[in-house]
């Protein structure tokens, strides 16, 4: 089993960009009826991100990111490079999915994925509002053919495995 979960406020503008790339994914013939892919919108829920995880042999998450480069910049990075405790505070990302990340592999252990790869995208605008920049969507595009990609692999490798 692999999960995809998109994260993001879908009216923040390019903070949308891991729902859409949900979108995108659930768009694909390739995926429908596959009981081996979980796709999950989980917006700026992080505890759903901790419970889509548990049982998964791979995870895959996608958000938004704000460090200064180049919008539509997409960085590839394994999760436990950015799993993180929890230090709560009252706003709507007070429990995110680096969050989860940590307390799921405390929670769960064997059962959270090792798995773990995290595609951001560099925002350009995070300002409330619909609808993603332009190379936010042309970035969003490629995430999705990697995860997609990715997916196949997994399929192909656990088959080779099986047999």
């Amino acid at each position: 089993m692999i999960a995809v979960i998109g994260c993001g406020n879908a009216n923040r503008k390019d903070d949308a960009v891991g729902i859409e790339v949900i979108r995108l994914l659930r768009s694909r013939n390739d995926f429908r009826g596959r009981e081996d892919v979980r796709l999950l919108d989980a917006g700026t829920d992080g505890m759903s991100v901790m419970y889509a995880a548990r049982g998964c042999d791979a995870l895959i998450i996608v958000d938004s990111s704000r460090t200064g480069s180049e919008p539509g910049s997409v960085f590839e990075v394994p999760g436990r490079e950015l799993e993180a405790p929890h230090v709560p505070s009252l706003n709507l990302h007070d429990f995110r999915w680096d969050h989860a990340l940590f307390a799921g592999r405390q929670l769960y252990r064997e059962q959270f994925p090792s798995d773990v790869t995290v595609y951001l995208i560099e925002a350009r605008d995070l300002e409330l509002g619909l609808g993603l920049s332009s190379e936010i969507d042309a970035a969003a595009r490629t995430v999705a053919d990697r995860i997609a990609a990715r997916i196949g692999a997994f399929a192909l490798s656990n088959a080779a495995g099986a047999a």
